[in-house]
């Protein structure tokens, strides 16, 4: 019988708990350049990330009680980072196309891209990435970089699953169109 193995309580957390100041501060280090490029992808906005960034390691650190070790800190983390740049964008209106209405010979006709290799520089498909609607990149980041599947994406949007496929395939369209285009 094997046994389950629990995550270990991380000393910096118990730290922070005990109301270590620099515990919070080495916890921000750690892990805030990786929240930020998260925040960034999502809102393609230095200005919004960085304060969606802020807001995020509060809301952490407010309710540092209440993370259980169930996943990791920074897993835990990252998803309140995206919650809060998923607010963000909700917040500008992001434009997501019901396709409830859409027939499905429409989408048929649409030939989706098959996962083309693209010889370009990584700088060149962010920059690209960044020129994508709210609602594409939205949907592009978290399906590709945060490996979240369509049913989780349509939950976190509160939109319909099929919205969010579509979305993903126009939008791997649109940025290899972007992409085309610098060619």
């Amino acid at each position: 019988m094997e046994l389950a193995v629990l995550p270990q309580k991380d000393e910096l957390i118990e730290r922070c708990l005990r109301g270590d100041t620099r515990g919070y501060r080495e916890l921000y280090d750690r892990y805030s350049k990786a929240m930020y490029n998260t925040c960034l992808r999502m809102l393609s906005n230095v200005a919004e990330a960085e304060d969606v960034l802020q807001e995020s390691f509060i809301e952490a650190f407010k309710n540092l009680k209440h993370f259980e070790n169930r996943t990791s800190f920074g897993g835990w983390l990252k998803q309140i980072c995206i919650n809060r740049s998923i607010n963000q964008l909700k917040k500008r209106k992001i434009d997501l196309v019901d396709m409830k209405g859409v027939w499905d010979h429409e989408l048929a006709d649409e030939q989706p891209s098959d996962e083309v290799e693209i010889a370009l520089q990584i700088e060149a498909v962010k920059k690209a990435i960044m020129k994508l609607p709210d609602g594409y990149r939205t949907v592009l980041n978290l399906y590709l970089l945060e490996g979240y599947d369509h049913e989780e994406i349509s939950e976190i949007l509160q939109v319909a699953e099929s919205t969010t496929r579509t979305q993903y395939m126009r939008a791997k369209q649109k940025l290899l169109q972007i992409l085309n285009q610098r060619s």
